[in-house]
């Protein structure tokens, strides 16, 4: 059986009553088609009107560094020499003032403060704070902005993860980048909107989950596509055996044909989604192999970047991927870093895994302000929450472990949109509590969206009854530290 012949059947399957609503008004497959050929063009579900941009974008992409597992700000950032002062001493019952704890630390009799033995000083014009871990960071001191009060309710790895990347601590909410990709659309059509890039430090540290990088309600061409170290980074999209590229061509052709007809009877928008991922993937055969070959890198850029640059599937190596998918136009790119989770032996880890992050993450802002590129790219760097200012388990001057710690830690963002070299929020002497300018999860991601030109409170999907949008039903954007 021919294609015309598969064709007129299911248009047979067809009943008058479906072909007088299908062409009534405004036909629901005249809109999917126009978003195929203009999907800079993004339509909610509720309504025939853009969705975004709102306003005029100071930020044209996003690269966010996710830490995973939580570093410690007290190792890092936020200094505290009362911390060095108390070395040793139960921590104050009305610091504490009986928060919640994990299960790894709610049955301990003391709270020693620990404080590490890693110098600080300040750096640049700025003065900002940082530890000797961070040799490569002192020399961005005054492109950063750190924030220094964040705050959230989860106290466990996976919701807080979940929480920072979706809004939300369940599964099945879309990802922050899906929710980008949705609002925004692509500026380069032989690539995904959102991509992902993984690497860690060690093989015994929290896992991750595509759930995070998920469309979820979302139509599924919004999730976010996860490239790999090595010949294949992304599974399933080389032909098979057997197939060239224009067989590959003639069968979309002839399977886009089919989904058009399916639509025009169901009128399920995912049908739609479906052909998008097919055409994305033919193109993405071509595009993605030149995007992430690293062989015509200079010499130059590998030693900006470090040794391990050259060593596909590192931090330092994705950092100089996420550049490059920057280079073309990819709006959001999603890098996780494990090895972060310092429950014990906390000053031998943290040293290994900063020397990881420390040059790659410097010479990545180095590198997109000497392209001119730093002017409309942000990038965030941080984990889920910060770690307690006292020691979990046994304290000793060489060794000690710091638990989870949801009530203030710091990030850093720098680029587009925002002031360089400020430091907003404080935490109090002890670094346990908030003592200024509280900033929540769902702040930051209001902040992002509105760098970005999208008002977080417009961008909304209906879902089962409800409009859900990534801040839910709070967030504020943090305009002190704007440009």
């Amino acid at each position: 059986m021919n294609t015309k012949q598969h064709i007129q059947d299911i248009e047979r399957q067809l009943s008058r009553r479906d072909f007088l609503f299908r062409t009534g008004g405004l036909s629901l497959g005249a809109m999917a088609l126009g978003n195929l050929f203009n999907p800079f063009q993004s339509f909610s579900n509720t309504a025939n009107t853009p969705i975004g941009p709102h306003f005029t974008p100071k930020v044209k992409r996003v690269i966010y560094l996710f830490q995973s597992g939580a570093p410690s700000q007290l190792e890092l950032f936020d200094y505290k020499p009362k911390l060095k002062e108390m070395f040793g001493q139960e921590l104050p019952p009305s610091v504490r003032g009986g928060q919640r704890l994990t299960g790894m630390s709610s049955n301990q009799k003391s709270f020693p403060l620990a404080f590490g033995k890693f110098e600080f000083a300040q750096y640049g014009q700025s003065r900002a704070w940082m530890s000797d871990l961070l040799p490569h960071h002192h020399q961005i001191a005054d492109e950063l902005t750190f924030i220094k009060s964040m705050y959230t309710e989860a106290i466990n790895h996976d919701p807080a993860v979940t929480f920072f990347q979706t809004g939300n601590q369940q599964a099945g909410r879309p990802s922050m980048g899906s929710w980008v990709s949705y609002g925004l659309g692509s500026d380069n059509q032989n690539l995904p909107a959102f991509c992902v890039l993984l690497s860690r430090s060690n093989n015994y540290d929290q896992p991750l989950y595509a759930k995070l990088w998920g469309n979820g309600f979302l139509p599924s061409e919004h999730q976010g596509v996860m490239f790999r170290a090595g010949k294949d980074p992304v599974l399933y999209l080389n032909n098979p055996n057997g197939m060239d590229r224009t067989s590959r061509r003639r069968m979309l052709d002839y399977l886009g044909q089919l989904h058009h007809e399916q639509f025009k009877k169901e009128h399920d928008a995912e049908i739609n989604s479906r052909v998008n991922q097919y055409e994305m993937a033919y193109r993405m055969q071509m595009s993605v192999p030149e995007t992430l070959d690293l062989s015509k890198e200079p010499d130059y850029i590998y030693d900006m970047y470090g040794a391990d640059s050259r060593k596909p599937g590192t931090f330092a190596a994705n950092c100089l991927l996420a550049r490059k998918l920057a280079e073309k136009d990819v709006k959001f790119i999603q890098l996780y870093h494990q090895g972060w989770d310092h429950h014990s032996g906390l000053p031998d880890n943290i040293k290994k895994i900063t020397k990881d992050v420390d040059q790659a993450s410097a010479a990545l802002i180095k590198d997109l302000k000497q392209r001119g590129m730093l002017d409309d790219t942000l990038v965030i760097w941080g984990g889920e929450f910060g770690r307690t200012n006292y020691s979990q388990g046994k304290l000793t001057p060489d060794n000690y472990g710091r638990d989870h710690h949801p009530r203030c830690f710091t990030i850093w963002m720098a680029g587009a949109g925002i002031k360089k070299g400020v430091s907003f929020g404080e935490t109090d002497e002890f670094g346990y509590n908030i003592a200024k300018n509280p900033v929540h999860v769902h702040d930051l991601q209001a902040t992002v969206l509105h760098l970005m030109g999208i008002d977080h409170e417009k961008l909304t999907f209906k879902h089962q009854g409800r409009r859900y949008r990534l801040t839910d039903v709070a967030g504020k954007v943090v305009k002190p530290i704007l440009v």
